[in-house]
């Protein structure tokens, strides 16, 4: 029985044929076809992407879904929870999963990750496999490392990878039992 999660956080934007969201659905596969369910924010883009190839190969695909956003939850969906606030869903995200992957994303995948990191440094949330793909993170987090070693925090607790296979790569290592 499949029982972790990965929670994957990215843009709702990209469609089908887009780079984004086909990497996005082979990182589902590949979760899947390692035992790995996924959880995103339950909506299109990237969250309807890394569904797909999961539940193409059998995995769970949960959706944290936020009511007032009036969208359209992603057909591959085997669970929705609908949450009413966006700090209900938020938590609920953070919650479900074992390990966190960012893919490409704007503000909201900013705040995703942003609170992730902060519940992490801060020891209000265990330490969990964390992962994020791409150039526009690589240099947040390089900068934010930087800000992190000044305050003498715990750096490394985001890991960064330009190929979505390594970066699946790492997340299913650590959640291997």
């Amino acid at each position: 029985m499949r029982k972790k999660y990965v929670t994957v956080f990215g843009s709702s934007i990209p469609s089908p044929g887009d780079e984004e969201y086909e990497l996005a659905y082979k990182l589902g596969k590949k979760l899947a076809e390692n035992g790995l369910n996924v959880c995103t924010g339950g909506f299109q883009g990237i969250m309807d992407a890394v569904s797909k190839g999961a539940t193409e190969k059998g995995a769970e695909a949960l959706g944290i879904t936020l009511a007032v956003y009036n969208a359209r939850p992603s057909k591959y969906l085997t669970k929705e929870i609908r949450c009413n606030t966006l700090f209900e869903r938020l938590n609920k995200l953070i919650e479900y999963g074992n390990a966190y992957i960012v893919l490409n994303g704007g503000t909201g995948t900013l705040v995703e990750l942003a609170i992730v990191w902060e519940l992490m440094n801060k020891k209000l949330l265990n330490e969990k496999p964390f992962a994020c793909h791409g150039t526009l993170w690589k240099e947040i987090v390089h900068l934010m490392e930087e800000q992190i070693k000044r305050e003498k925090r715990k750096t490394g607790l985001v890991k960064c990878f330009d190929d979505i296979n390594e970066c699946a790569d790492f997340i299913i290592d650590k959640l291997k039992d």
